[in-house]
């Protein structure tokens, strides 16, 4: 599995990580992903997402079902 966030589309970016005496080596930046399960009242079910922490606190101000909306349309889940 991709660790890109299923509602958000959040992914991993490129940078450096910067040593003390000023090296530079590349380095990659992953989101905090985590493995959940939501229950969909709307649709009668539950859908198990992996999504970033910024994505949950979307959901419960949002709510689950809103928030699927918004990631359907803009292709970034199929659930």
């Amino acid at each position: 599995m991709s660790k890109v966030c299923e509602l958000t589309g959040k992914k991993a970016v490129t940078g450096h990580k910067v040593s003390h005496s000023n090296i530079k080596t590349k380095k990659k930046f992953y989101p905090n992903l985590l493995k959940k399960t939501f229950f969909v009242p709307e649709e009668n079910k539950s859908v198990t997402l992996k999504i970033s922490t910024s994505a949950l606190k979307n959901v419960t101000k949002k709510g689950i079902y809103a928030c699927l909306q918004e990631a359907r349309e803009k292709g970034y889940t199929t659930k």
